[in-house]
Order: C-alpha cells, then sequence, then structure tokens
C-alpha cells in the first residue's frame, strides 16, 4: 500500500528555510552523502543546500512547481535537516509550521493522521 506523502504537492519548506547541516554530511567527506556540488560553505564546520541562503530561497535540490507537483532531485541523500522536519508529530498532530506555511501558498491544513504518513 502506498503512503500519501503531502510533500510531493507543497514544497514550500525548501522556499522558506536556510537548510544548514554539519560540513561532514557532504559527499566530499568520507561517509558523506549530500552532494558536494549542491551545497554553499557557511562556516568551517557548516554547509547550506545552494539557493536557501539567499533570497529569494529555493533549494537547489527542489523541482517542480511549488504548491503544486513537487520532488526533491536528492531525496535518499538529502541533508539531516530535511529528514528531520516532521510533517506530523508522534501522535498524528500536523506540525503547526506545516500549515502556516501551507496557508502562504493557498493549500489547506493537513488532516490529523492517526496512522504514520511519510515524510
Amino acid at each position: 500500500m502506498e503512503t500519501w506523502n503531502p510533500c510531493i504537492e507543497c514544497g514550500i519548506c525548501c522556499t522558506h528555510f536556510r537548510i544548514s547541516f554539519y560540513w561532514a554530511e557532504a559527499d566530499d567527506a568520507p561517509g558523506g552523502f549530500v552532494p558536494a556540488g549542491m551545497t554553499e560553505r557557511l562556516t568551517p564546520y557548516l554547509r547550506c543546500m545552494k539557493g536557501s541562503n539567499s533570497m529569494p530561497r529555493r533549494c537547489a535540490a527542489l523541482s517542480g512547481t511549488v504548491g503544486e507537483a513537487v520532488s526533491c532531485t536528492i531525496y535518499e541523500n538529502r541533508p539531516t535537516p530535511c529528514r528531520e522536519f516532521p510533517v506530523y508529530f508522534d501522535d498524528g498532530t500536523p506540525n503547526p509550521k506545516c500549515d502556516e506555511l501551507r496557508a502562504t501558498i493557498g493549500l489547506p491544513p493537513l488532516p490529523f493522521s492517526p496512522l504514520p504518513r511519510a515524510a
């Protein structure tokens, strides 16, 4: 059974946040996985996804039209902040920040989810 993923119709978080993470997550470090060419250096210890450090923001890995149909071109290799942003909390309650951002592009709030959802 396929799991519904609200992120594939939204993508607003990829245009709102600076996506910063520890430098060693990039694939030019041993064990790293985020494509280094899609990152920029912030400090000796931090990088961010290109496109997310300046206004208007749009992560370089985001493909598609925000609010309609989007995807992450490096989904399997996305950095920790992207993996850890909770669309839903453990009790099935939607993240209020997610609903707030969705509203800015005319998308409805997320429904309560009694079952685990994809993120």
